[in-house]
């Protein structure tokens, strides 16, 4: 029986629901922190690697997700990552060394993020949108902020309550339980159900629409992996990707420690945390809808601005400790900042769009989660060594700029247009 919606708006809803809950589970981690510092005593750098190392497993499992993907679709890769993500957060409670937790919320939590997490999300959504792409995956990846505005307070009043060992047991129920079952309504791409991207089956029109591609010769080619990496498009996005998610977990990791540290309360600190988040359904939502007008440069450029003023009001709030300076920060953080996540797709796909984009997609994440990885690892370092966050948020600022100009110089606008750019780009097209 047809339903008399497009299909590729429950795919937008199971992943709305996946991100909400997989993606929140271990930004977690950030509350968890604290107590799990205060009970054992390790030195931060240690304990925060336990959460680098977990993005060095997802770098590994990137690639073979994404060939896993290619060939048996979202739905085995959504179920691989509920059984990792659960298993990793049930056991956790069990930890009494550091290689535990690097065990449990290292391998199992970070493998089974990789697939529940925006990485996942990105290698088969894109295919149900096209014209919509931005807005689709925008609307998507913001169940984020409405996961952490519900999720992470009551993680937070959990752990002050019953402990983070009790917090960790509660949270890999609910991915089991919810997550596990949802998942099997997913399908890697329309063609597979008789539909076509954007639902134009439904809403067909006397002609026929106009082609998006830019670039006909580069479009023609068959991406493999092995021909992506001999291009510096492949290089320069790999760059881009390891820059946005260094920025954006270097904060997240450490900015509820560091407000906390500066004299605000647990409570406003877990807030802040979720509020970011909860920013980021309008960002996501209306900078994935403007890249589909503007181009998906510009809003990478616009991110970029916003973890620089993030970074830049960290600085300032260990000096001049104020709730303003905390809005700042977060406003940044979560409308400006967090809008990256809704062109990591589009980005790769436009380029490289073709059957093996599951592995070039995988391959990418591998400099992504590196990123990832050596954001909260090196700010965490670099305070132990300073005893302040001052070189490190710096870093992060210089980060933000090379990320933003990573984008441009890979250029996707110059291989396939985006909705609002297609006639511009034919007209210089036939110009030149």
């Amino acid at each position: 029986m047809r339903l008399r919606f497009f299909y590729g708006w429950v795919i937008v809803a199971v992943t709305f629901v996946t991100m909400a809950i997989g993606v929140n589970a271990r930004t977690s981690f950030s509350l968890l922190f604290p107590p799990i510092i205060d009970e054992f005593h390790w030195e931060r750098g240690v304990t925060a690697g336990a959460f680098s190392f977990g993005f060095l497993v997802s770098g590994i499992m990137s690639p073979l997700m994404g060939r896993m993907m290619d060939r048996f679709g979202p739905r085995s890769v959504m179920e691989l990552g509920v059984v990792l993500m659960a298993g990793g957060l049930l056991l956790a409670p069990l930890t009494t060394q550091p290689w535990h937790l690097y065990l449990t919320i290292g391998v199992l939590v970070g493998g089974g993020s990789i697939c529940l997490g925006y990485s996942g999300q990105s290698l088969f959504l894109p295919n149900w949108f096209v014209r919509r792409r931005g807005l689709a995956i925008g609307i998507a990846f913001a169940g984020v902020g409405i996961g952490s505005i519900v999720l992470l307070p009551w993680v937070q009043h959990l752990i002050e309550q019953a402990g983070w060992r009790t917090a960790c047991w509660v949270l890999g129920l609910i991915v089991l339980f919810v997550l596990g079952p949802i998942n099997l309504l997913l399908r890697k791409r329309p063609e597979d159900m008789g539909l076509e991207p954007d639902g134009d089956h439904v809403h067909a029109t006397a002609s026929a629409p106009v082609s998006n591609v830019v670039d006909p010769v580069w479009t023609a080619i068959d991406w493999t992996l092995t021909r992506a990496m001999r291009t510096s498009r492949f290089w320069w996005l790999a760059l881009g990707l390891f820059c946005g998610l260094y920025d954006w977990y270097a904060v997240q990791v450490h900015q509820t420690k560091y407000l906390v540290e500066i004299g605000f309360s647990p409570t406003v600190a877990a807030w802040a945390l979720g509020i970011v988040s909860l920013l980021g359904i309008p960002g996501q939502i209306w900078l994935g809808h403007l890249s589909d007008r503007i181009g998906r440069e510009w809003i990478w450029t616009i991110s970029g601005l916003g973890f620089t003023i993030c970074f830049a009001a960290l600085i300032a709030l260990d000096r001049y400790p104020s709730l303003v300076l905390v809005y700042v920060m977060i406003t940044a953080q979560g409308l400006l900042g967090y809008g990256v996540t809704s062109i990591m797709g589009p980005v790769v796909a436009e380029i490289f769009q073709g059957k093996h984009f599951g592995s070039i997609f995988g391959t990418i994440m591998l400099a992504a989660l590196a990123g990832g990885a050596a954001g909260p690892w090196l700010t965490g370092v670099l305070h132990d060594h300073y005893g302040n966050y001052d070189l490190a948020f710096l870093i992060g600022i210089g980060v933000s700029i090379i990320g933003a100009v990573t984008i441009w110089l890979a250029s996707p606008g110059k291989v396939r247009a985006v909705a609002g750019q297609l006639h511009r780009a034919h007209a210089q097209a036939a110009a030149e």
